[in-house]
This record gives structure tokens, C-alpha cells and sequence, in this order.
């Protein structure tokens, strides 16, 4: 039996650990907001401390000190550790930009695990008052590195997995949404990466991208205009149970949302009625396990921490909250269907390990 003096020392060593994680992961977060590894990553040549920042436009001295701890750390290269600081030139791994390089890569990270801590360091002393009243914490707080992080998370998977998704497992739907003159609406759309997915997916359809956050659909109007479905995408700060908006789609797609929404049914209730008599809605949300479970495993553990840093408090925002946060398990997901009016709730066989796909029927 290990005696609880060597218990300790283990579980000290495992905090010791995540402290050196969490470190890291930080000085990261400086590379990826002041454009250190864009810098290194277009370079095509090793670099001087000098020459980084005066690229970046930093401090040389800044410079020089992130880059010995990068080197240190292994995330970049050095020429040869025995030149004079000044003198050293530093390198970085195509396998190590596409991680920490924002775009639409499957590798990406610095949406996902870097830009959201800036979100929560921001909001931590807002999050300790939040526990000790019962109060909630709009996304507002968390600031524009959670909305960029939180926004570009999922890039990768709309870009390549969406329009596989539906293909496979909703052939029907996707049969229908090949036709000319179909309408998706995508709501609590964010950036807009989703309803820009969709446009490339079906070039006949036209796409509403609505979302209460006004900075979120200034992000995702100039994103259509980027990727020239401007003409096909309209994106409105609007609320989806707008009445003069139902009826009119034929898929009504809400993505990687509802577990932070504080009113939930309120929302499938407006999915439903936005849907045509013959559309469909579409559901995706955190993929935890159908039940507790403790320990769990690293997913699990990644979406309790996410709901307890983030999405419970963003849930508890307003009166009469239901305050789901991230764990949200499938057959909680069936009762707010059921409670919003849908007759039906299929479980669709997606291949993430962070998500699930659920089609809503009635």
C-alpha cells in the first residue's frame, strides 16, 4: 500500500507539472498575440533576437528572453546554443507553426488551448465573485481573446468535417440543400466560420447567420467578404424567435452553443419555429460521457474545466437561468428537445471526440 506521505509527493509532482503546462502554455499565448511565431514562422531563414523584434515590434530584450525559453522549452530551434545572446539564431519547425499558427489546420491549436486563457485570465476575478453570489458572467467579460479563441475552435472541423456530416448522415437533408433556392439559418453563428462552411458546401443555398453579439457578426461579415459568399451570406445581430423569420429554412443549424445559453428550451423553441414544415434541425454540442463518472478521461476532464472556467458561468447570466454548462449529456439534451416541442431526437454517428451531432425532429 503506498503510504500517504508518497500519495502526496505524486499528486504534488502531477500539480508541479501542470503549473510547468500552464507556464508554457502562456508564453505561447504572448507568441501568438504579438505575432512572434508569424514572424519566425514566413521567415526563411534562422533569426536573430534583433531581427524578431524588430519584425514583431517588440522590445529587443523581450525578444531575446521569450526566445531562450522557447529554445529551452523545445517549441523552437537555436543554430548554436554556445554564440553570444545577441548572436543566436533561432528557428522554427513547420510541425510546430501549423500548431501554433492560427488557420483552418486539424494540427491548429492557438484558437483552441492558447488564445482562450488570455479570455479567462481577464475574467478570473469577475468568475470568483460570480461563485461566491450565483451570479453569471457574460461572454463580454472573457473579452476578444475568448471570442477569437472560442470562434476559431471549431474552424477546422466546419471547414473539413461539416459538410461530410450531413452528407453521410442526413442525406436527405443534403439532397434537399443541393437544390437552388434553399435557406439555412445558422444560429448563434459567432464569427461566422459555420455559415461560411455551409456556403462553400451548397454554392445554391443562401445562408442567415444570427447571433445577439454585435462584435462577433462584425467579425463574421467581413469573414464572408473574405471568402466571397458575401452575396449568399447574411449575418444580423437578431434574435432567432423573431416571428417574421419563421418558417422560411430548410435547416436550422445550432453549433457548440446551447450548453452556455442561460435559457435553452427558449432557444430550441426558435430553432423549431425558424425550420420549414419539412426542415430539419441540427444540433451539435460537447461530447461528454452519458454519464458521471470519476476520474474521467482527458476529454471529460477537458469539457469540466471548460464548463467551470466559461460555460456555467456564461449560463448563469440573467433571471430564471437553468444554468446548463458544457456538461450537457444526451439525455439532458433529449428532455430541453422534448420540452421545446420536438417530437424526436436522433443521435447522428459523427466522428469527433470533442462533439456530437444530434438531429431534432417535430
Amino acid at each position: 500500500m503506498t503510504s500517504p506521505d508518497t500519495q502526496a509527493n505524486v499528486f504534488a509532482m502531477r500539480m508541479w507539472k501542470s503549473l510547468l503546462a500552464t507556464q508554457e502554455l502562456l508564453t505561447s499565448y504572448l507568441g501568438v498575440r504579438l505575432g512572434l511565431y508569424d514572424v519566425l514562422a514566413a521567415s526563411g531563414e534562422p533569426l536573430t533576437a534583433a531581427q524578431v523584434a524588430d519584425r514583431a515590434g517588440i522590445a529587443e530584450r523581450y525578444a531575446r528572453e521569450w526566445l531562450e525559453q522557447q529554445a529551452v522549452a523545445a517549441i523552437l530551434t537555436v543554430d548554436d546554443i554556445r554564440a553570444q545572446p545577441g548572436e543566436r539564431r533561432y528557428s522554427m519547425p513547420a510541425a510546430h507553426a501549423e500548431v501554433l499558427t492560427i488557420s483552418d489546420s486539424p494540427a491548429s491549436m492557438a484558437s483552441l488551448a492558447v488564445l482562450p486563457l488570455g479570455g479567462i485570465a481577464l475574467a478570473l476575478p469577475t468568475l470568483l465573485s460570480a461563485y461566491r453570489t450565483g451570479e453569471g458572467v457574460p461572454d463580454s467579460v472573457f473579452g476578444i481573446d475568448w471570442r477569437e479563441g472560442h470562434s476559431g475552435a471549431n474552424r477546422s472541423l466546419f471547414a473539413h468535417q461539416l459538410a461530410g456530416w450531413i452528407k453521410e448522415s442526413m442525406p436527405d437533408v443534403h439532397e434537399t440543400l443541393s437544390q437552388p433556392g434553399r435557406r439555412i439559418a445558422d444560429v448563434a453563428c459567432g464569427a461566422g466560420w459555420s455559415s461560411v462552411a455551409l456556403a462553400h458546401a451548397y454554392p445554391d443555398a443562401h445562408i442567415d447567420g444570427l447571433d445577439f453579439d454585435a462584435d462577433a457578426i462584425a467579425d463574421a461579415k467581413m469573414l464572408a467578404e473574405k471568402e466571397g459568399v458575401a452575396d449568399r451570406v447574411r449575418f444580423e445581430a437578431r434574435d432567432a424567435a423573431d416571428p417574421e423569420l419563421a418558417g422560411e429554412y430548410d435547416l436550422v443549424c445550432l453549433f457548440d452553443a446551447l450548453h452556455e445559453i442561460s435559457h435553452p428550451v427558449a432557444v430550441l423553441k426558435a430553432c423549431r419555429s425558424l425550420k420549414s414544415p419539412q426542415g430539419t434541425v441540427l444540433l451539435m454540442d460537447a461530447k461528454v460521457a452519458t454519464a458521471f463518472t470519476a476520474p474521467g478521461d482527458d476529454v471529460e476532464r477537458f469539457q469540466y474545466c471548460t464548463s467551470v472556467l466559461h460555460c456555467l458561468p456564461a449560463a448563469m447570466v440573467g433571471e430564471g437561468s437553468t444554468g446548463t454548462g458544457t456538461v450537457l449529456r444526451p439525455q439532458a439534451v433529449r428532455t430541453l428537445a422534448k420540452q421545446a416541442g420536438f417530437s424526436g431526437m436522433t443521435i447522428l454517428p459523427a466522428t469527433d471526440g470533442f462533439h456530437r451531432l444530434y438531429r431534432l425532429a417535430g
